[in-house]
């Protein structure tokens, strides 16, 4: 894309590839620590088993009450680069045997993508990079993300949140979210964002760009979030959103944690690229748009509700297709979504038996 634009003569709304260190595993937490911003215990810059071993030996050390890590490639995209290293049976920290124990647990770790093994992993690992983080845990746990954006004037607008749908074995698979994020830790997961925004804005960043979080709350207690990595680019939150905007010709406000239509209505969604079943391989495009229609599904742009769909070229390969519900409340948009997924179920044994 920089090669384009120079080529082109014109500029590009978007982080220039020299910055493209900022948005890595190792990266993001280096300009977490940097700016204070709370984020896991762990190492980053690790290069070789010997090294995840040592991060681990040295977690132990400092924590003995963790009994899981993640490990993330450095280039890892939707949670495809993480995996789950248990350390529950594990002895004592500083006790003889730890060490092969902890190395034994990094080799058998939990892949999130079941196309991977080890040494594939490892191979990964030691050209790109990666990192090992404590798996942090909690009575409740959400994942939410802050979607941002740096004008060529430095100025730092944040767009929307939104509390990610997760999946996977060990639940790190981006499937989709829900927009926006829980109004009760928006605003704190936004106040940290920002502070990574002027940042990059200071290192002359443009362009979209995301923040993911975990936040953790134990009875009685207040939210702590702690911040996970950058997404220096259009991310999986980018579509729904825009297609409510055009739609709507709202905006969201970083302040009441709301989204507004330009008549003053509330808007929310539950929005996946992720609604397949081998079952939705027997329907066309066309298909789908017929049956929202005929079940009153489609978006409505009186009342500003309904379901809008992409990528759905895929539907008759993969039977997956893309879907954004929009609704007045969260719980409606919720319903319209189940709604949908329940029409589809419907429909497709149906088609099977007919």
């Amino acid at each position: 894309e920089r090669e384009l634009a120079v080529a082109l003569g014109i500029p590009m709304y978007a982080a220039d590839p020299d910055f493209f260190a900022f948005g890595t595993k190792s990266g993001g937490r280096q300009l977490f620590r940097e700016e204070g911003i709370a984020h896991p215990l762990g190492t980053e810059d690790l290069f070789s088993e010997d090294e995840a071993v040592e991060a681990l030996l040295r977690m132990r050390a400092e924590k003995p009450a963790v009994h899981r890590a993640i490990t993330k490639l450095n280039e890892g995209v939707g949670g495809m680069g993480n995996a789950l290293v248990d350390l529950g049976d594990a002895p004592a920290p500083g006790s003889e045997g730890e060490r092969a124990a902890l190395r034994e647990a990094f080799r058998t770790m939990q892949f999130e993508l079941d196309a991977i093994n080890y040494d594939i992993y490892l191979a990964a690992w030691q050209k790109h990079g990666g990192v090992v983080e404590e798996f942090l845990g909690g009575t409740e746990v959400h994942s939410p993300s802050v979607q941002m954006r740096n004008t060529p004037l430095g100025e730092v607008e944040i767009l929307s949140t939104h509390d990610q749908l997760l999946g996977g074995p060990s639940g790190q698979t981006f499937l989709g979210a829900v927009f926006p994020a829980n109004p009760e830790y928006s605003a704190l997961i936004t106040r940290e964002a920002r502070k990574l925004g002027e940042r990059l804005a200071h290192e002359g960043v443009i362009g979209r760009y995301a923040v993911d979080f975990l936040v953790t709350r134990e009875p009685g207690g207040e939210w702590e979030c702690a911040a996970i990595e950058i997404n220096l680019r259009k991310g999986g939150t980018t579509t729904p959103y825009l297609t409510l905007q055009y739609l709507t010709r709202g905006m969201y406000d970083p302040e009441t944690g709301i989204y507004l239509t330009h008549s003053g209505q509330e808007k929310y969604y539950v929005a996946s690229d992720h609604v397949e079943k081998e079952l939705y391989r027997q329907f066309t495009p066309g298909d789908l748009f017929d049956l929202l229609g005929a079940q009153r599904l489609h978006f409505n742009h009186t009342s500003h509700t309904g379901v809008v769909l992409h990528m759905m070229s895929g539907i008759g390969t993969y039977g997956s297709v893309g879907v954004t519900a929009v609704g007045n409340t969260p719980e409606e948009a919720q319903a319209i979504y189940e709604r949908f997924q329940a029409v589809l179920d419907e429909e497709a044994r149906r088609m099977l038996n007919a």
